[in-house]
Parts: C-alpha cells; sequence; structure tokens
C-alpha cells in the first residue's frame, strides 16, 4: 500500500520506515526539518516537511502522496522524563490539534485506514493489576496527568470515528530502545545510574513494556490487517517495579535501586510520582496477538534489556 506517516523522524517513526518498505509498502514520511527529511530519504522513502498545525500545506502533503493508509506517530515530548514537572500541552495539542488536522487530510485524500500511537499506561488504578482494552483508563488521575489522558483518549475517539476510514488505536507500553527515556542514554538511564530512580515501598507498581523494533511491526501489522479498535501493544510479561527495575539496572551497569519507604517517596517527589511506583496498572497484548496477527520478538522485557542495553 501506500502509506503516509507523520513523525517519521521520531524515536518509532525510525524504526518503522524499514519495516513498512521491507514489507512492500510505497511510503512517504513527513517532518518538520528538511534535516530530518534526509533520513527519511536515506531509509528509502519518500520525505515531505510540512508541520501539522498548517492545515492548508498538511492536506497538499497529504494529497500529494494519495496514500491508502496513513500513521500517526506525532508526539513532543520534553528530552527528560520527569512525572513531577512534565509539561504535557505540546503533546496534547499536537494529538488533538494535529491529529485532527491530520485526519482530515486524510479524508480528502481518500485513505481508508488510519493508525494512531496511544499509551498502555493510562488504566485506572483499580482492579486487576494487568488490563484489557475494555478497562476504565484513568479520566480521574490528578494533574498534570489527567490532561494527558484526556487529549489521549480525544485523539483515540477522533481516530474511531474518522469519516470513511477504518481507526485503529494503538497503546503502545514503556518504549525502550534507541532514542527513548530507558536507553543508556536517556533520562531515565540517567536517574538510575545516579541511584535517584527507587524502589518505592512494596514496588507493586506494574508496567508494560515494549522494546521500539516491535511497537514498530505491531504499527506494520496494524497497517495491512485487523479490525478497527484499540490494540494494547506490550510485551509479554507485565512486571512490577521491584522486579524490572533492579534487572534494567544491572543491563546497564549501574548499582542496585536503593529502596525508599512510600512515605518519604510523597514526600520528596510528590502523591502523584509516588503512586505510579506502588499503584501503576500493566496491560495485556492478547487482543493484538489475536486480531492482529502480531508477536513480539522481545517477548520479555527481561530478554529486551539484557539485547538491548547490554
Amino acid at each position: 500500500m501506500r502509506v503516509f506517516v507523520a513523525g517519521a523522524s521520531g524515536a518509532i517513526g525510525r524504526r518503522l520506515l524499514p519495516q513498512l518498505i521491507e514489507a512492500g509498502h510505497e511510503v512517504t514520511g513527513m517532518t518538520r526539518s528538511e534535516q530530518s527529511a534526509e533520513g527519511i530519504r536515506a531509509a528509502g522513502a519518500e520525505a515531505t516537511v510540512c508541520d501539522v498545525f498548517d492545515a492548508e500545506a498538511l492536506a497538499a502533503a497529504v494529497a500529494a502522496a494519495r496514500p491508502e493508509a496513513v500513521v500517526n506517530q506525532l508526539t513532543s515530548l520534553p528530552e527528560r522524563y520527569d512525572p513531577r514537572k512534565i509539561d504535557y500541552e505540546p503533546t496534547n495539542r499536537v494529538r488533538v490539534e494535529g491529529g485532527r488536522n491530520l485526519i482530515a487530510a486524510a479524508a480528502a485524500a481518500g485513505a481508508r485506514r488510519l493508525v494512531i500511537q496511544s499509551i498502555a499506561f493510562l488504566y485506572a488504578p483499580e482492579g486487576d493489576w494487568v488490563k484489557d482494552e475494555e478497562a476504565r483508563p484513568f479520566s480521574d488521575a490528578p494533574a498534570p496527568f489527567d490532561s494527558g489522558v484526556e487529549a489521549m483518549l480525544t485523539a483515540e475517539r477522533d481516530a474511531l470515528e474518522a469519516p470513511g476510514m477504518e481507526g485503529l488505536v494503538l497503546r503502545y507500553g514503556q518504549f525502550y530502545g534507541p532514542g527513548t527515556y530507558y536507553a543508556p542514554g536517556g533520562s531515565q538511564a540517567q536517574d538510575v545510574r545516579r541511584r535517584r530512580f527507587p524502589v518505592v515501598g512494596k514496588g507493586t507498581g506494574t508496567f508494560s513494556f515494549i522494546h521500539l523494533d516491535d511497537a514498530a511491526s505491531a504499527t506494520v501489522a496494524a497497517v495491512e490487517r485487523g479490525p478497527a479498535g484499540v490494540y494494547n501493544v506490550v510485551d509479554d510479561e507485565p512486571t512490577q517495579l521491584r522486579e524490572w527495575l533492579p534487572v534494567y539496572a544491572d543491563a546497564l551497569g549501574a548499582k542496585p535501586p536503593r529502596r525508599v519507604p512510600l512515605w518519604l517517596a510523597r514526600l520528596v517527589a510528590g502523591r502523584f510520582t509516588a503512586s505510579l511506583a506502588t499503584e501503576l496498572r500493566g496491560a495485556s497484548n492478547a487482543k493484538a496477538k489475536r486480531e492482529l496477527g502480531w508477536s513480539p520478538r522481545y517477548r520479555s522485557w527481561r530478554q529486551g534489556f539484557r539485547e538491548a542495553l547490554g
């Protein structure tokens, strides 16, 4: 198919383009800078330089590509992840306003399939520790995470209701691999090396990870097949903080993480940040496996951390 990828120069976009091309698709990648466009062309795709907030230019760019499928991998996240201080507004705007501009352009160009990025860690901290796609989102989360969840759910609804297109929402787990927060040079890795990322309380917060290459392969599958709907794209092993963090530190060659009581984490980092370490819910990939015919290469973060970070 002809596939248009918005956000083609981002961390997942750079892994996605080669996989789409290898699968035989004709790919146009969109980016905001000519420098990034050179990387897109080097990967074997056509490149277009465009700002998603320029609706007229975006419509022209998408029309020129004549896509049958459009993939939205646009984000605007800060270089450093700090849940105490993170400003979600740039990414919220990209996901809602930018996403609507892209949907309008895709519909006008006659695209029949739309695949968008979402997150698998938006489920409410209640009930089962591992959630399927029907579980309640954490729409009543404390600020600022509430704004991020609201924007993400709005973008999901827009995609699922896109006129004339099959909308598929991919709720990715915690990304690791090149260019992510968990990469050896990423902010999470830096905090672990400095022993500033502890196991809080009982460390029962449950994380679901996904290597970028597996996120990309799931995206290729969603472009090619599967019914419209929402899919968790995560590995096979949701895991508690107390289990994965020491393994991650070891893969980085760092000292084991400290352990701190919940009351101290609340005092230093705030209640919400501390709650992530003890209450976060993981996600199940059963639906993506069943309906997209997809399975991760890195079935567990244990294997992935060892091979991707060692």
